[in-house]
């Protein structure tokens, strides 16, 4: 991550999910979680940690569930790898997403814009530039896209904006803003959003952030910022760490 970054000003803190089972990176995770699994000598969620920090923040919720416990202790004997971490425990239930984010509500600045971002997901994304995208455009949520290939993609409008989701592997589709011409892009998984999104979700319980920003498109502006030229990696299965190493070192 050698690019030069630009702050991130007016971001509360930030949230990493990192409750998940894991279920792709077996074996590993019969015995750890994701967050633990090292790039180049570093976890990933210390990596995440750092990512955050080279825009100033370093106020960061991390929700824990699969082996909860290693994630804790490995955060505290590491001081938090220099950042100010809270818990946010969901070991009785993983919530997904959009659920996670509503039960770590209350753990956020009160009425600041903050930032989530997935644990297995290795970026160089300048997370100031996302920040200056939104502020100019002023939506309710602004998400990093790019032009990868994927089988599930978001679909925006020809100005930006979320319109809809399609997995081109099932067919399944979502229109929510028909458009003529809708533009497939693949999601970064690196978020700013308004405190306020709190208030609008319509859903409880266990549920997806794709959820959330395809019910709240049709009234509410959602946009996805382009960053495709940068590097990007889900790390998302055991092969995928080779592919990291090599850009991660």
């Amino acid at each position: 991550m050698s690019k030069s970054k630009s702050g991130a000003p007016g971001v509360g803190n930030a949230m990493i999910f990192s409750a998940g089972l894991g279920t792709r990176f077996k074996p590993w995770t019969d015995k750890h979680p994701k967050a633990l699994a090292l790039v180049n000598g570093k976890s990933l969620l210390q990596r995440n940690l750092e990512y955050l920090q080279q825009f100033g923040i370093s106020n960061v919720i991390v929700n824990v569930h699969h082996f909860a416990e290693q994630v804790v202790e490995a955060i505290k004997n590491n001081d938090g790898w220099g950042s100010n971490v809270i818990i946010s425990d969901e070991t009785d239930k993983v919530l997904e997403t959009g659920g996670g984010l509503l039960k770590a509500k209350d753990l956020f600045v009160p009425d600041q814009r903050f930032i989530t971002c997935n644990v297995d997901i290795l970026t160089d994304l300048d997370i100031g530039e996302l920040i200056h995208f939104h502020e100019t455009r002023r939506p309710l949520i602004s998400f990093g896209v790019t032009d990868r290939k994927t089988s599930r993609y978001f679909l925006f409008d020809d100005h930006d904006r979320l319109c809809g989701w399609r997995n081109t592997r099932t067919g399944e589709e979502r229109i929510e803003v028909p458009g003529d011409v809708l533009i497939e892009k693949a999601y970064s998984c690196v978020v700013v959003f308004e405190y306020d999104v709190f208030r609008l979700m319509p859903m409880t319980g266990k549920f997806s952030l794709t959820d959330v920003y395809l019910d709240l498109a049709k009234e509410h502006l959602i946009l996805g910022y382009d960053h495709s030229g940068d590097q990007l990696v889900d790390v998302g299965k055991p092969e995928s760490v080779d592919i990291a190493e090599k850009i991660f070192p």
